[in-house]
Formats: C-alpha cells, sequence, structure tokens
C-alpha cells in the first residue's frame, strides 16, 4: 500500500499521506507511519494544518464534481450554481473556475434556434377566420409563398382581397425582408377606413 501511494507522482500524496495516518494511527505511530510513507513527521504536520485550512474549499471542489457526475456532465457552470444556491451562498464565477480547473465543462452543445420567420410582434386576430366581406378593400390578405426556381428559391409576397378573391398587389424576389414586404405594400392603392390586413 505504501509503495502504491510513493508511485502516485514523483513527491507522495499528502492528501493520500494525510488520510493513511488517520487511518493507521490507531494501530501504529505517526512517527513509523511516516518513514514507511517516505516522508517526515514535519511534513504531515504541515499537510494537515494545510488541507485543514483548505477543508471549506475542498469539500465544494467535491460537491459540484458530485453534481456533475450525477447529471452526466450535461449542465454547465451556472445550472450547477443553481442548485448550489439553494443549499449555500455561492458565487457563480467560483463555480465555473473549479468547473475549468477539472475539465467539467458541459460536453452538450446547446443548438442556436434560427430567427428567420420569427415575428416582431403579436397583435390581436382581428379577421377572427371570418373570411366573408360586403365591399372591395374591406378586408385584405396577406402571406409568403416559396417558388422553387431552379437552384435558386424565390418569394412570392401577395395581398389578396377577400371581397372578391383577386390578388390586388404581388411581389417576387430572392430574400424575405422588410423592403420586400414593403414592396407589395406600396402597390396597394388609397385604402379606405378601417381596412383589415391580415397576414
Amino acid at each position: 500500500r505504501f509503495k502504491k501511494v510513493q508511485r502516485i507522482g514523483k513527491e507522495v500524496d499528502s492528501e493520500t499521506s494525510v488520510e493513511l495516518v488517520e487511518i493507521l494511527h490507531s494501530t501504529m505511530t505517526v512517527q513509523d507511519i511516516c518513514i514507511h510513507l517516505g516522508i517526515s513527521r514535519a511534513s504531515y504536520y504541515r499537510w494537515k494544518k494545510n488541507l485543514t485550512k483548505d477543508y471549506p474549499k475542498r469539500h465544494l471542489e467535491k460537491q459540484i464534481g458530485t453534481l456533475c457526475r450525477e447529471h452526466k456532465y450535461r449542465y454547465g457552470y451556472r445550472k450547477i450554481t443553481a442548485i448550489l444556491k439553494k443549499r449555500m451562498r455561492i458565487n457563480h464565477k467560483t463555480v465555473q473556475r473549479i468547473m475549468q480547473k477539472n475539465q467539467w465543462q458541459c460536453q452538450i452543445k446547446v443548438k442556436k434556434r434560427k430567427k428567420n420567420g420569427q415575428p416582431y410582434a403579436v397583435v390581436d386576430n382581428i379577421l377572427d377566420r371570418n373570411f366573408q366581406s360586403d365591399r372591395p378593400l374591406e378586408k385584405l390578405v396577406t402571406d409568403i409563398t416559396y417558388l422553387p426556381y431552379g437552384q435558386k428559391q424565390l418569394y412570392l409576397s401577395s395581398i389578396l382581397d377577400l371581397y372578391n378573391g383577386e390578388v390586388i398587389a404581388f411581389t417576387i424576389g430572392d430574400k424575405q425582408d422588410t423592403d420586400f414586404v414593403l414592396e407589395t405594400l406600396d402597390q396597394l392603392p388609397t385604402l379606405p377606413e378601417n381596412c383589415v390586413l391580415h397576414s
């Protein structure tokens, strides 16, 4: 066992040595154990003092390591910090530093969602599926359609009048940006008051 401890590195591992002395102290003297380990008593007592002083830090490190293993390294430092905050006061930078030091970083990359097609704002549904209209330019509907064109993808922006189903404005383009939609809107005639444009 002692030879095993001495092979841990160029020097005897301090934490393992202190643990061994604590275990064997009931059957051997500290002096004899230190001789077998190939360390001086002064080294043992110095190591023990340092380990006692650093106990809170080492205890925290063990807790973080346990949480990382329990969650199969799927959680980053923010999530681990949130779990620890339920039982103690802890700074996220401390957790991040410990996880980086031990290479316990999250091993799963979060996919970033594309923001294409996400509405800037959502408004009330005034039309409410009532597609009947009694007069022209009372209820208009608009949408963008994909048009496969050879190796390219084109887009059709159109505005339809629900009164008679007529397409009263349209634009074809190779990208669907704000200008593309505004170009379609610019084709509209002067609209009466309370006209609804539903998208």
